[in-house]
C-alpha cells in the first residue's frame, strides 16, 4: 500500500518535495555537458488557489445559524430569471462570480426560439455545465436541491446540469481526527494502490 501522506494543511497548497534530487533529463550523449535548464528542481510549487478546495481541507465559512441563504459553500449556483432572460452564475464564497451563462449571450440566444422557456433553461444549463467542466468545478451547492423544484423549468435545468456531470452538492470539509476518535475517516489526499 503506497500512500502520499502530507503532514498538515499548510504544506498541502504550498510546497511538495519530490523524491528526486536534481534529476537531469537530456537527449544529448553522456560526453556533452548539461546546462542549467536540464536540471529538474526537486521542489514543486503548486500555484493553484483552488487546490485546497479540491482535497476538502480549505476553509469553508460556516456563517451564522440565522443567515437565511447560508454561507457553507465553496461554490454556489445562483439562478436569476426575469421576464425575458435567464442567467446562471457560479459564485465563490469570497464573493466574485467565477462562471456565468445567460440567454442574453448571442451565442446561446441565436439557437433559441424564446429566451425564457424550458429549452432556454436546458441550453443555459448545458453551456454552464460545459464551462464548469472546462474550469474544473464539478461540485457546487444550490439552495434548490433540498426541496424539489416545483416548476418544470427548474427541474429541467437541474436535470441537465446533473446529466452533464455536475454534482449539485458539495462534500463536507475534512476536519481531521483526534487521537481518541474511534472512527478515522480516509484522508482525501491519500493515494491508495490496490
Amino acid at each position: 500500500m503506497n500512500s502520499l501522506l502530507i503532514p498538515n494543511a499548510r504544506t498541502i497548497g504550498r510546497r511538495l518535495r519530490l523524491p528526486c534530487d536534481g534529476v537531469r533529463f537530456s537527449q544529448a550523449s553522456a560526453s556533452e555537458s548539461l546546462g542549467p535548464n536540464d536540471v529538474v528542481s526537486p521542489v514543486l510549487v503548486n500555484r493553484n488557489p483552488r487546490s485546497l478546495e479540491k482535497i476538502r481541507v480549505a476553509y469553508k465559512p460556516k456563517g451564522y445559524h440565522v443567515d437565511k441563504p447560508g454561507r457553507d459553500f465553496w461554490h454556489k449556483l445562483v439562478l436569476t430569471h426575469s421576464g425575458r432572460h435567464i442567467t446562471a452564475r457560479v459564485v465563490h464564497y469570497t464573493g466574485p462570480t467565477v462562471l456565468s451563462a445567460s440567454s442574453k449571450e448571442w451565442c446561446i440566444k441565436k439557437y433559441l426560439y424564446r429566451t425564457n422557456d424550458v429549452s432556454a433553461y436546458v441550453n443555459v444549463a448545458r453551456v454552464l455545465s460545459q464551462r464548469c467542466l472546462e474550469s474544473g468545478i464539478i461540485e457546487m451547492k444550490t439552495e434548490y436541491v433540498d426541496e424539489l423544484p416545483r416548476t418544470e423549468k427548474l427541474s429541467s435545468f437541474f436535470n441537465a446540469m446533473m446529466e452533464n456531470g455536475i454534482s449539485l452538492t458539495e462534500p463536507e470539509r475534512f476536519e481531521g481526527h483526534k487521537p481518541w476518535d474511534m472512527d478515522r475517516p480516509e484522508k482525501p489526499w491519500e493515494v491508495l494502490d490496490d
